[in-house]
């Protein structure tokens, strides 16, 4: 119980630092997604189903405040929450490499997902300028975010399962 309150507090946590201060304070009008960042780390660290849960949060608050439908967004974030939890049982959680190279695919399946459906439907079919001014800029935030956010979370994880290791031998 105190896991998931922990791990909802994170999410709002992210979820206000990236629609509030990095809404007034970004780069070109591109910033981190913290919310994807949030909803990889506990997805490889805690499995598929904590990956998947983290991801329906995230991506519902994501649908309720960005999107115009409730959803799409929900959806996107917790196939990949629980895709990312795939790799649970293959990653040390100190090495940082890995979420590096998981966040990189994840943004771009995003960002990917997001051209199609908010421009390639509309028949503006302009990639190459959308991967060069959105993708690119994107990922390096999303990545450099992830270099320093990853290891705050390690360590709430690491408290997180001392504590209920704890509580189970008491």
């Amino acid at each position: 119980m105190r896991r998931s309150f922990v791990i909802l507090l994170l999410i709002i946590i992210s979820f206000l630092l990236q629609s509030v201060l990095f809404s007034f304070h970004n780069v070109r009008g591109i910033a981190p997604n913290l919310l994807l960042i949030v909803t990889m780390s506990f997805g490889i660290m805690r499995g598929r189903r904590e990956g998947l849960l983290t991801g329906f949060v995230s991506g519902f608050l994501y649908d309720i405040f960005f999107g115009t439908l409730i959803g799409p967004y929900c959806f996107l974030f917790m196939i990949i929450g629980y895709l990312n939890g795939a790799f649970h049982k293959q990653y040390l959680m100190e090495d940082v490499m890995m979420p590096v190279f998981i966040i990189i695919v994840d943004e771009t399946v995003f960002d990917f997902i997001t051209y199609v459906a908010a421009f390639l439907l509309r028949n503006r079919t302009n990639l190459s300028f959308y991967f060069v001014h959105i993708f690119l800029p994107h990922i390096l935030s999303t990545v450099i975010a992830t270099i320093v956010i990853y290891r705050i979370y390690v360590r709430i994880n690491k408290a997180i399962k001392k504590r209920v290791e704890k509580n189970e031998i008491a």
